[in-house]
This record gives structure tokens, sequence and C-alpha cells, in this order.
């Protein structure tokens, strides 16, 4: 089953538009997560002795390098708390806070961009920000990362929130769905998720057009004149 993403470029260039399958990826998380059955609901803080003890999260068993993708995560329960977030990660995100901590560990660091319910966005240790809180049970906010831009951008509940980071690492390592809590019994199921590529023509093109400071560029480029009207469009 195909289904649409946001535009990069005309469809012509598209080579691929489909539903994904990756999961929460046990084998790295820390032992205050839990899954469902099939990976795709994690559970946060679940100990009823222990309870929380700090911040972690999980990510993805997929890493993307290129291509366009959108995933979904649904809030089972009512977001509490310091702090529950989603985003992306290098493969050198932290994935747990020292104990007692309780922080925005998704951005705490360069390797990792998040989004919290309260509505800040966090890279680096810096927050911006971004949207209206969000703490209804069953919020699925959308994540939508397009790695030929280096953008990231989210939605809450259908509705489009616009791009929260640019300038997004590519051709450096894999970026994977992350997502983190400090509350206890935090439950985060993933929903839809989708990815969809380029052509070899359609790559060309976004490198051409990434590689121009504006639009005006197009005009002083060396191509032919269906070529430029292809990525001013772009």
């Amino acid at each position: 089953m195909a289904i649409v993403l946001g535009r990069s470029g005309s469809d012509e260039h598209v080579i691929s538009a489909d539903c994904d399958q990756w999961v929460w990826d046990k084998h790295c998380a820390p032992n205050e997560v839990k899954f469902s059955s099939n990976l795709e609901a994690a559970y946060f803080h679940v100990d009823p002795v222990y309870e929380s003890t700090g911040t972690v999260a999980v990510r993805g068993t997929k890493g993307f390098q290129d291509g366009v993708h959108y995933w979904e995560i649904i809030f089972l329960e009512p977001p509490a708390g310091t702090s529950v977030m989603v985003g992306v990660g290098t493969s050198h995100a932290v994935l747990a806070s020292d104990y007692c901590q309780y922080v925005n560990l998704i951005g705490a660091d360069k390797e990792s961009w998040g989004l919290s319910y309260k509505g800040y966005t966090w890279h680096d240790g810096l927050s911006h920000t971004y949207c209206e809180p969000f703490f209804d049970r069953l919020t699925v906010i959308g994540c939508y990362l397009d790695m030929y831009r280096g953008t990231l951008a989210f939605s809450c509940n259908g509705r489009d929130l616009g791009v929260a980071f640019s300038g997004l690492p590519r051709g450096k390592g894999p970026l994977y769905p992350i997502v983190s809590s400090t509350a206890t019994e935090t439950e985060l199921e993933l929903g839809v998720r989708t990815c969809r590529y380029l052509s070899l023509q359609g790559k060309c093109m976004s490198v051409v057009k990434n590689s121009l400071k504006s639009d005006e560029d197009v005009d002083k480029l060396p191509l032919p004149e269906c070529v430029k009207q292809w990525l001013r469009e772009w």
C-alpha cells in the first residue's frame, strides 16, 4: 500500500512511496522500558516498586540516511511529568540519563533533535518555543523527516506544525526515530510509518537545489531552461 507524504519535488521523480515496518529496538533499550509483543508500543517506568528513577529513551530499529520518512507516535496515556519527547538521533544519542536526573533527553546534546509535550524543541541543550503543549490521551504526533532537505517537521492530530529543525546532518550516518520519558507509566505506540525515495534524477535535482543560496541562482546555471524550471519548482 502506498501512502503519499509531503512533496520533495515533482511526483515524476519519486520511485516509491510505501508503508514501512520498523519497530522499537529492544536490544539497545534501557531496562526501564518494556514493550508490547509486536514491539510497536513502549512502556516507560512501569516497575511498581522503583517507578521512575530518571530519563530513558528507546530508538527505532531502522535508521534513515536518505529518503523522506513519516511516522506517528500515539500517546496511549496523557503525557505528564518533567518530559515526554519524540524526535530523532544519531547512533550516538544518549538513551538514559544519570540516576534521578529528570531532563529533556532528546536534544540534550548535538546527537539528537526532540520535541517535548510542553511545546518546546530541543537540540544541543538549547530549547525554543515551537507549538502549544499537548496533554490529551490518544494525541497523535506525526514526525516528518526529509533527509534530502535535512529537515524535521511535526504535526499534532493531523495539524501541520511546520518545520522544527533544519540543517540536519546528511551523509554522516543514519538518524533514528527516538522517544523518551521521565514519567511513570508513560505509554507510546507507533502508528503509521511510511517512506518515499527519489529517482536518481530526483536526487541530482535535490543536490543541485540544496547547493544554491537562493532561487535567483538557478538562472545563472548553464542548464537547459526545462531543467531550470524543475529546479525553481523543487
